[in-house]
């Protein structure tokens, strides 16, 4: 679906919106709710938070989510609405590409390190290193994964 925003900008392409903060109303209505004024931005204690075109988005190169909430309870204008969704505050999950290191017989594990849930394995492999697999039951989106990767073969999406 076009947003408003694309279709007054011309813009017709339904593509994938950024990744908003934790909590996040869908697109269209997180656009009109927020104000753009930053306290989600300052509140965050892992600064992962960034403008990006006027509105906050997720940096997941900057760092990691922790879910502490600080970005939804600074947010006045309830374009991040903690309350209202009891369950996971996103359904974004790791995804690893075939820029991986282990798909390059080249081993490497500093993915799965800084997991918090464990979310990332290493399937063993005879004759080459292990490849890294993400159980996507147990990952959070948190995206501590991210910037640790040298080959920026982690998104999270």
């Amino acid at each position: 679906m076009v947003s408003r925003r694309q279709f007054i900008q011309g813009n017709f392409k339904a593509g994938t919106p950024p990744q908003r903060p934790p909590w996040a109303l869908t697109e269209e209505a997180f656009l009109d709710a927020c104000s753009r004024c930053g306290d989600c931005i300052t509140a965050c204690p892992t600064h992962i938070i960034v403008v990006t075109r006027g509105y906050p988005v997720v940096d997941f190169s900057r760092g990691e989510c922790t879910f502490c909430g600080d970005c939804a309870n600074a947010c006045k204008d309830g374009a991040l609405r903690r309350g209202e969704n009891q369950g996971a505050p996103w359904s974004i999950k790791a995804h690893i590409a075939e820029s991986c290191l282990a798909q390059q017989a080249v081993e490497c594990r500093i993915c799965g390190d800084p997991c918090p849930v464990s979310a990332i394995r290493f399937k063993p492999r005879i004759g080459k290193p292990p490849l890294a697999d993400v159980d996507l039951n147990t990952c959070t989106g948190c995206g501590a994964c991210v910037a640790p990767c040298p080959t920026a073969a982690i998104s999270v999406a």
